[in-house]
């Protein structure tokens, strides 16, 4: 039997740590929970984890804290930030301090979710969370490149492969191609890289899309960038 992903929930708000601690479990995931800083940072020496969920704003020690002395002791364990609408700075914070991610709340479940399983496919590709996943009303599987429609297969580049990892990672927001130049080809945008963006996106979009020309997955915001659909 394959050993469950653990995960570590670091969360003061006693609502907010029960709803996640029963979905992460529904979704078959092993999770511990710390309700201040001070408990974290005991479960952390104490035990291994696949993956922290970090609440920012914590009694005792605070999650920005936490996470720059993790890092700084040569901690490697993926951590998703979670915070509050308006912490702009913090985010930006806790990323330059080794965040994998972030999340604001209020989120959904689904795009937790999808975070949680974007972290282990960058950090781990093989593990099994990660292989397959719905994608609009597609079927995906990374390792093998190949979505699947009514099992129709198409097979997708390693770069379009990336493109729909970070869509669904990102579901019902609109992403700049500034921000998608740099976290799929991690590099810095130009004008060349725009071109490159719209000519990926264009090329995805003619394998997954049932009608490329009015686009209902990968959805263009004019001015903005691109929005990955997932109630259309």
């Amino acid at each position: 039997m394959e050993q469950k992903a653990s995960i570590l929930v670091v969360e003061d708000e006693e609502k907010i740590l029960t709803a996640l601690t029963d979905f992460l479990e529904f979704h078959h995931f092993k999770v511990a929970q710390a309700t201040d800083g001070l408990e974290a940072e005991r479960a952390v020496g104490k035990g291994q984890f696949d993956l922290i969920l970090l609440d920012l704003m914590l009694p005792k020690i605070s999650g920005e804290q936490l996470c720059a002395k993790w890092r700084h002791e040569g901690l490697q364990t993926p951590i998703i930030m979670l915070t509050a609408k308006g912490q702009e700075k913090e985010k930006v914070a806790g990323l330059n301090l080794g965040a994998d991610d972030y999340i604001t709340k209020p989120f959904s479940l689904e795009e937790l979710l999808a975070r949680v399983n974007a972290v282990f496919r960058r950090t781990d590709p093989a593990r099994s969370v990660g292989r397959t996943f719905k994608f609009a009303d597609l079927d995906v599987d990374i390792p093998a490149l190949k979505v699947r429609r009514e099992g129709n297969n198409m097979e997708v580049s390693k770069r379009e492969a990336a493109l729909i990892l970070y869509f669904a990672a990102n579901p019902n927001r609109v992403i700049s191609r500034e921000e998608l130049y740099k976290e799929v080809w991690d590099d810095t945008m130009t004008d060349l890289g725009t071109r490159t963006v719209d000519m990926h996106i264009a090329k995805l979009r003619s394998k997954i899309e049932l009608d490329p020309a009015d686009p209902r997955i990968i959805k263009t915001v004019r001015g903005a960038g691109y929005k990955y659909d997932s109630t259309d």
